[in-house]
């Protein structure tokens, strides 16, 4: 396929809206929409280079598989390779163990079903995580493998005509399941294949109907092209549902770039957009994980400038000297492609990768004491069947242990590892808990459907609570301050100073009022204040504690002047409200915190198994306090 100038640049406003929004998301808070420009440029690019080749009767799927792979792998698996090294300097057992799981999953592109296992790409943990970026190539490359397939198999049962009709109407299908998707299954939507097709697939359209417009009409079309591209990355966020038919706005818009086709265009021509598009793949693999390395080392922001130059100046470098070698794509039988380098490096790297994770990070080098804390570090082992992220009927929550289900906990992440705490407990009496909880959900109390991915089932699961007759005693627990103002304790010492909105007021009162019916109908209603938050992943915690030569026995992270300063609004609010006297506040800093610090390991126990959840050991000594 001809060289197109304008597609270049279309890669770079791409790249440079991703980077822009990955070291501070407040400079462009759409621009992981960055991402969605990507697959359009690929849709196009791979369905010319198809149905050029069947058109002309000499199209191969294991050329065109084995052209992929030349381009994407070489770059991708030594940038894995770099990591693992680094890894085994820098990294902890338990990191370096996630890091070799995550090397082994992106070479071999299933890292978006990885990842999306694991938690949203919006998470505060997400900033730990490498490899986090290439979910993204796993798509396409999913979409690489489905493809032509697909095309070969249409273009023989029909015809080359027939063909180009049903990928238009599977565009339409594709973004109509997208934005379904996105509301059912938010999480899965982001993440796999089959709800991102249409992105590529459009891209598709754009090469199989060209526009037949004149320049000036084409050059329309370019300036509206640019201006839903940067009214998303401007105007969407990432509290907006996504994909969904948001997603519409920069998909559009490349669209209507590509099929303008301006040349010696000042917006995708110019000499700077050229060079960024030209090294724009090998920038945005290096951007992630320089983006990851100053929340790791806990950098000052100045940094953000310098990882900013970095990863241009990486992409250029991976440009020139790996992107431009020329490998062979054409061997003469099935097995000989095995010989191929890319494919080669791609073993090497798995395997290295497998080495690392199966080892658990090299972990049996480390002192007893540190694996002791490391192994302690844990969530509750109900948490991935338990703990949810998608609709659930409430009637289907997990019950634990005890015959007599007289026990309840209700609320969000947080609340998890409190339920299974205390279900250990009741469990001696042969009394039982049902757990309701809900990943980052706002308290969703009254709130229409539409509020919040949680909201039916925040309300469904309240009525439940409140319609049994079984259940006497309810924890009610929630993330508040977090949830209801933003902020975490990642910029520790300063404080994100809570900006109290009307949204907040609302939900406040409506949280109250669910507090005092339950207080009606229940025995025992106890209420956690907010937990407090490390500023750093317990695990980064220890081992710097491990390095330092410093006690393991006890940790220390944040003061409990910024815990009272950060949750000043939700602490006083729950001292100061009028609740009936079965209405409980349990202080988690009792037992968490002293006078002057909050401890990540206090007496030789882990309290946390990530950088704001207690682990199954904290939560045992929180619900000591339940009396």
């Amino acid at each position: 396929m001809q060289f197109r100038e304008d597609i270049n640049g279309l890669r770079a406003i791409a790249v440079i809206a991703v980077v822009l929004f990955h070291f501070n998301s407040s400079w462009m808070p759409g621009g992981f929409a960055g991402v969605d420009v990507f697959f359009v440029i690929s849709g196009f690019l791979m369905t010319g280079i198809i149905f050029k080749g069947l058109e002309q009767q000499k199209f191969s799927i294991l050329k065109f598989y084995m052209a992929r792979a030349n381009r994407i792998i070489p770059a991708l698996a030594i940038l894995c390779i770099i990591l693992l090294i680094f890894g085994w300097f820098y990294l902890s057992p338990t990191e370096y163990k996630a890091l070799g799981k995550h090397a082994v999953s992106s070479v071999g592109f299933i890292s978006n079903n990885t990842y999306r296992l694991e938690s949203g790409y919006f998470d505060t943990s997400s900033h730990e995580k490498w490899l986090l970026h290439t979910w993204s190539l796993s798509v396409e490359w999913q979409f690489y493998i489905i493809y032509p397939i697909i095309l070969v198999l249409s273009s023989k049962v029909f015809s080359l005509k027939m063909t180009k009709r049903m990928l238009l109407l599977g565009t339409v299908i594709g973004f109509v399941f997208c934005v379904l998707a996105t509301d059912k299954w938010p999480t899965a939507a982001y993440y796999l294949f089959p709800s991102r097709a249409w992105e590529m697939m459009i891209g598709g359209v754009a090469y199989l109907y060209p526009s037949r417009f004149g320049s000036k009409q084409n050059k329309a079309l370019e300036i509206m092209g640019v201006l839903f591209i940067l009214g998303s990355y401007f105007f969407v966020t990432e509290e907006d549902p996504w994909p969904g038919y948001l997603a519409i706005f920069p998909v559009l818009g490349a669209f209507l770039i590509i099929q303008a086709n301006s040349k010696n265009s000042f917006i995708t021509g110019n000499l700077l957009f050229q060079k960024i598009g030209a090294w724009s793949y090998s920038i945005y693999l290096w951007h992630w994980p320089l983006v990851v390395a100053i929340t790791y080392f806990s950098l000052s922001t100045n940094f953000i400038y310098i990882g900013i130059i970095s990863s241009i100046f990486l992409g250029y470098l991976s440009n020139k000297y790996i992107e431009k070698i020329r490998f062979l794509n054409d061997f003469n039988t099935p097995i000989s492609y095995l010989r191929s380098k890319p494919i080669i490096i791609a073993i090497l790297t798995v395997s290295l990768g497998l080495i690392v994770y199966s080892s658990n990070g090299f972990f049996k080098f480390s002192p007893i004491e540190y694996q002791n804390l490391i192994n302690a570090s844990t969530p509750s082992p109900y948490r991935n069947m338990c703990h949810i992220n998608e609709y659930r009927d409430p009637e289907k929550s997990c019950e634990y242990f005890g015959s007599r289900i007289t026990w309840a906990t209700f609320g969000d992440s947080h609340s998890t590892e409190i339920a299974y705490a205390m279900a250990l407990r009741l469990k001696e009496k042969n009394l039982g808990l049902k757990h309701f909880s809900f990943s980052r959900c706002k308290p969703s109390y009254k709130e229409p459907d539409s509020f919040s991915v949680c909201a039916k089932w925040y309300n469904e699961s309240a009525s439940y609570i409140l319609e049994s007759e079984e259940i006497k005693n309810v924890i009610f627990n929630h993330r508040f301050t977090n949830m209801l103002f933003g902020g975490t304790a990642e910029n520790y010492p300063v404080i994100d100073e809570p900006t109290v909105t009307n949204e907040a007021i609302r939900l406040t009162k409506h949280m109250d009022e669910l507090i005092l019916k339950l207080a009606e109908s229940k025995d025992n209603i106890y209420i956690f204040l907010p937990i407090p938050e490390l500023n750093k992943n317990i695990f980064k915690l220890i081992n710097d504690a491990r390095k330092s030569n410093v006690s393991l026995h006890d940790i220390t992270s944040t003061d409990i002047n910024w815990y009272n300063k950060r949750n000043n609004y939700m602490v006083n609010h729950f001292n100061s409200a009028n609740y009936p006297n079965n209405v409980h506040l349990l202080d988690p800093t009792d037992v968490f915190c002293n006078n002057e610090k909050c401890f990540a390991v206090r007496n030789g126990i882990p309290l946390y198994f990530d950088d704001n959840h207690p682990s199954v050991l904290g939560a045992v000594e929180l619900v000591k306090l339940i009396k």
